[in-house]
């Protein structure tokens, strides 16, 4: 959606005052159904950089992820931008792609639908 919808905005806005983890949404963004939990952007970078250093072919990457305008995100007054998500799975049919969850940053401009709460799959 070329403007984001305003309550998915206010939702992002709270999870980055609360400094909260425990949301749970699903999108559509790009025709890709994610799902997973909401995670304060500082926080989503401190762990993707966390992941990048323990990384030998990655480990260079992890200072952009840390990167001075990092340390602002989340400031009273800002609106975000992106959902940050973390543990997150992309839904293919009737699995989740890691399997172990992933970290997605998503455009909030990019999100077509979206619903609170994250679904379930099995393999059954």
């Amino acid at each position: 959606m070329s403007n984001p919808d305003e309550l998915l905005v206010a939702i992002a806005a709270k999870v980055e005052s609360e400094q909260s983890n425990q949301m749970s949404l699903t999108v559509v963004a790009g025709g890709a159904v994610i799902t997973g939990r909401l995670a304060p952007e500082a926080v989503w970078r401190q762990r993707v950089v966390e992941v990048l250093t323990d990384s030998a072919r990655l480990g260079p990457f992890a200072g952009l992820f840390g990167s001075p305008g990092a340390d602002r995100a989340g400031d009273p007054g800002d609106t975000p931008t992106h959902l940050h998500f973390h543990v997150a799975r992309i839904l293919q049919g009737s699995t989740g792609i890691p399997e172990t969850g992933g970290m997605y940053r998503v455009a909030l401009a990019d999100v077509s639908a979206w619903t609170v709460g994250d679904f379930n799959y099995s393999d059954h």
